[in-house]
């Protein structure tokens, strides 16, 4: 594996000849087809994972077998970053949403080189941080905010993150049910809601943000569905 590899993985990005070089001694490539299990949860962590190429959901699945799903993830980006250090089991299961191809660093080679380099072990806090960060909203939008918030905070999301009025949605209407903490039912409804009271227009897998300060308004709780 070559040091850019390593390097088109976000937290790796920008690190010295030295250490992508090191990384890249340690790491393999894997490949995960549409639909592959990844990880498990429960099982013993064996290392940590990054996206070169596809689109990874991380999820958890209740005893029932509800699905939440906690992460969609897509290239340069890193996950079991978490296990790697705590060490233990797996605590999400992760699964391949397109082909995709993965970086993967074992967990014990991973450990003794960040042992030997602080500066690798403080890029590692810093991104342990903003992930509990991010837990931290996904807590919040799921235990505090209707769902027409979650929704409406989820389309201005896809909004900045694709640059015009008319998105693609990034998940099938099943699997956002889940990543907003809902199911298809309310979803439907609440797209039909949202269309009738003039937020947006959907038709198929495609939505139009028709004011987009009263979808803000919506998703901060100042204007009510």
């Amino acid at each position: 594996m070559t040091p850019d590899i390593i390097r088109s993985i976000s937290f790796f990005n920008g690190l010295p000849d030295g250490q992508a070089q090191s990384l890249a001694r340690i790491a393999n490539t894997k490949k995960a087809e549409r639909g592959a299990e990844i990880i498990r949860e429960g099982d013993e962590a064996a290392g940590l994972y990054g996206i070169v190429e596809g689109k990874v959901k991380v999820f958890k699945l209740s005893p029932l077998g509800k699905e939440q799903i906690l992460h969609i993830l897509g290239p340069g980006e890193l996950f079991a970053e978490v296990p790697v250090f705590a060490g233990g089991a797996y605590p999400a299961s992760a699964m391949a949403m397109e082909d995709s191809r993965l970086v993967f660093i074992p967990r014990r080679a991973f450990r003794d080189l960040v042992a030997g380099d602080p500066d690798l072990a403080l890029n590692m806090l810093a991104i342990l941080s903003i992930r509990l960060k991010g837990f931290a909203r996904t807590i919040e939008a799921l235990s505090l905010k209707e769902v027409p918030e979650r929704l409406a905070a989820h389309l201005l999301l896809l909004h900045a993150d694709q640059g015009r009025a008319r998105l693609r949605l990034d998940l099938p209407k099943g699997q956002l049910a889940s990543l907003l903490g809902t199911i298809p039912e309310t979803l439907s409804r609440v797209l039909k809601k949202m269309t009738e009271a003039g937020y947006i227009d959907v038709e198929g897998n495609e939505i139009s943000i028709h004011d987009e300060d009263r979808l803000q308004a919506l998703a901060e709780g100042r204007e009510r569905l």
